[in-house]
């Protein structure tokens, strides 16, 4: 009986194809980082299971024709008067630190909420709450809807309360220190409108901060 000598350069090229089949019609998703701009003296951070700290910007593939969707779409919040600033900063593209960037709602579980407009595949959430500082907010969720009010057809794509003291049951995900890069989320072609991000204050303050968040996917049409 007479043995074939396998065939590498087949095999070799069939790898490829099932490689670049997989990977075709996937970009890698860019955005502005703004400066790291550290100030004020540090707060202790007491918690366990804290993600490692960000030291470059985090990176994802989505699929082709992904696009930012939040861009100065309509935000509100729980918080009717925000104690520094205005909810729309979330939205305004603008990614520093300092007074003029950032807003602030009360004490307590809040929420900011942006309208996309339309209904959109969401792929990605990139988000900053405030990073001039190293801390980490307590009760980060983050939930997508067609639902304006989010009593019904609500998606969480982030969960990172330990205790549900949020009410939205355990999350899976770890507290994480606030760095320029931001936050970075996974959602894996959600179909929905709303995005809501709740947070109930952080490491250093009881408040809630929110500088930017950016929501990226394909639109509808």
């Amino acid at each position: 009986m007479q043995f074939m000598k396998p065939n590498l350069l087949s095999a070799t090229c069939g790898l490829l194809l099932i490689t670049a089949s997989v990977s075709a019609g996937m970009i890698e998703l860019k955005t502005d980082i703004p400066p790291a701009e550290i100030s004020g003296t540090p707060v202790p951070i007491n918690l366990t299971n804290l993600e490692p700290l960000q030291q470059t910007a985090p990176t994802l593939k989505v699929p082709e024709g992904t696009v930012l969707l939040s861009a100065d779409k309509p935000v509100t919040s729980s918080d009717d008067w925000p104690l520094i600033g205005d909810v729309e900063y979330l939205t305004d593209g603008d990614k520093e630190t300092g007074e003029g960037y950032y807003v602030e709602l009360i004490p307590g579980l809040q929420w900011v909420q942006i309208d996309l407009e339309q209904e959109a595949t969401i792929e990605a959430i990139w988000l900053w709450h405030y990073h001039a500082q190293q801390r980490a907010y307590h009760d980060v969720v983050v939930q997508l809807s067609n639902d304006p009010e989010f009593a019904a057809d609500v998606t969480t794509v982030f969960n990172n309360d330990f205790d549900n003291s949020a009410g939205f049951g355990v999350g899976p995900d770890l507290p994480y220190i606030e760095t320029n890069y931001g936050k970075l989320i996974d959602v894996k072609s959600v179909s929905a409108r709303y995005v809501r991000f709740y947070a109930n204050g952080s490491t250093s303050n009881d408040a809630n901060h929110y500088i930017e968040a950016e929501v990226w996917g394909v639109p509808a049409n």
